[in-house]
């Protein structure tokens, strides 16, 4: 005979109530929402830092000033009677391609003939340096500023052709470079003039298209025959552009020389 089994399934019917267990549930919940909010405020904060690191870094790599060529230009009364130095530099300066607009008002050019070293600034970045650029005008055509340039002498900050380089545009499609806003796009070309007169070159009558007659400025550089230049370019943002160069051995009767590359 069988015997018969029943199972029996025990219920616990058995909870907390009350405002006690109530306020503990509301706790646990404002906790979750609290600690969910902060979760989510620290991921945008490190998402917004990333991104703005990811963009910093694609700009310092991006943002290239690419040096063409370099010539250098000799004083001179005629054209058999020439200094023995090279008087301007004429430094032809792209961008590189997918390089972010460069702003010529914020760069900064070091240039050593390998024993004086300039550092040199924009000479119409009248916003940021104010009455130093006294001599230069936004108005004026790139010919007037370099004539001030190698000519000039103001109470501050000095000889103009120590503190300052000056820029004239050669291809703009877009035009963006003017000089008073110098904005560099892919595609533009320029051509920056450096100053590098030296106390030889003071009594000739021109340099390059410029009538100077003997009044242009010792720059403090001396860039003669063999001489070791550094070119040092730092944009506000992006790599700096370098350029070392020896010079010739000698410039003959050539007015214009080509430095680099």
């Amino acid at each position: 005979m069988k015997t018969n089994k029943r199972l029996m399934l025990s219920g616990d019917s058995k909870a907390q109530v009350g405002i006690g267990t109530l306020i503990i549930f509301i706790a646990m919940v404002l906790i979750a929402a609290v600690a969910a909010s902060v979760l989510i405020q620290t991921s945008g904060v490190l998402q917004q830092q990333a991104q703005s690191t990811g963009n910093q870094a694609t700009r310092e790599v991006s943002s290239n000033l690419i040096i063409k060529s370099i010539e250098g230009v000799r004083a001179k009364n005629s054209s058999t009677i020439m200094a023995s130095d090279i008087s301007l530099m004429k430094v032809k300066v792209g961008l590189n391609v997918g390089s972010s607009p460069v702003d010529l008002n914020q760069l900064v050019i070091s240039i050593t003939d390998g024993s004086n070293t300039n550092s040199l600034l924009y000479a119409n970045n009248a916003k940021t340096h104010g009455s130093s650029m006294a001599d230069f005008s936004d108005s004026a055509d790139a010919s007037t500023n370099l004539e001030k340039l190698l000519t000039s002498n103001q109470s501050s900050p000095g000889v103009n052709a120590r503190y300052f380089f000056t820029v004239q545009k050669i291809r703009d499609d877009d035009i963006s470079v003017s000089q008073g806003n110098p904005i560099m796009n892919t595609g533009d070309l320029v051509t920056i003039y450096i100053s590098t007169v030296s106390d030889g070159d003071l009594a000739y009558t021109s340099i390059g298209d410029i009538t100077t007659s003997g009044s242009q400025k010792d720059s403090y550089l001396d860039v003669g025959p063999r001489s070791t230049v550094g070119m040092v370019l730092t944009p506000e943002a992006g790599a700096t552009t370098i350029a070392d160069f020896v010079t010739p051995s000698s410039y003959g009767t050539k007015e214009i020389i080509s430095l680099y590359p």
